[in-house]
Order: structure tokens, then C-alpha cells, then sequence
């Protein structure tokens, strides 16, 4: 096998895994019952699927420019998809429509408590 076939190949792979990721993240934003169920499916698996895309085409055109834009799109979907979920997810946790049965472990209601609570006293005794 020369070196075209393997890059073909390689590519080939990460274009089919980053498809699959892709469609899984897809078929749980249709399948999940609430918000913070498909904000979990739409991130993990589609930076995954991101990722494989990427390095495809980082394997089929491997010059400084693609491979330097591929890091940087890696990096910035790796930094700020999270964070846009989270934030996302904590606006949809403090708006109450939310199913709490679903919810294994609720650590962010005593947070949300307390940080309530002390508003509440700023507001009642203003310096």
C-alpha cells in the first residue's frame, strides 16, 4: 500500500466515526425527553464528531495552513461548546422547567438555595 491509499483510508475512517457521532448527537436531540438530557447528547458527541471530521481533512491536505486551522477550530468547539451548555442548562434549571424526576443527583439546588437566600437579605436589609 502506498501512502495515498493509507491517507485515503485513515480519512475514510474518522469521515465515517465523526458521521456516526454526528448522527447519534442528532438522533438524541429527537429521542431525550427534556433540555438537560439533549444539551448532553448535542455536545459530547458532536465535538467528538467535529473532531473526526477535522482531522480528515487535516489527513487529506496535510499542509501547515489546514493543520493550524484545524487546531483552532478544534480548540475553540473544545472550549466554548461546554461552556454554552452549562450556561444554557443552569438558565433552564433556575427557570423551573425542568423534569426533576428525571434528575439522578441534584447538586445545584442547595447552590441555587442559598445564593437565593442571600439575595433575599441584600434586598431586605440595603446597607
Amino acid at each position: 500500500m502506498d501512502g495515498d491509499t493509507i491517507r485515503f483510508t485513515i480519512a475514510g475512517v474518522l469521515l465515517g466515526t465523526g458521521a456516526l457521532l454526528s448522527l447519534s448527537a442528532a438522533v438524541g436531540l429527537l429521542r431525550f425527553p427534556d433540555l438537560l438530557s439533549r444539551m448532553h447528547a448535542a455536545t459530547k458527541p458532536q465535538i467528538l464528531g467535529l473532531i473526526c471530521v477535522t482531522a480528515a481533512i487535516a489527513v487529506l491536505n496535510p499542509t501547515a495552513l489546514v493543520i493550524g486551522t484545524a487546531i483552532v477550530v478544534i480548540t475553540l468547539q473544545m472550549l466554548t461548546a461546554p461552556i454554552a451548555a452549562h450556561m444554557v442548562g443552569r438558565a433552564h434549571y433556575r427557570s423551573d422547567d425542568l423534569r426533576s424526576d428525571l434528575l439522578v443527583v441534584d447538586e445545584l439546588a442547595e447552590s441555587i438555595a442559598e445564593a437565593d437566600d442571600e439575595e433575599h437579605r441584600d434586598t431586605a436589609n440595603p446597607s
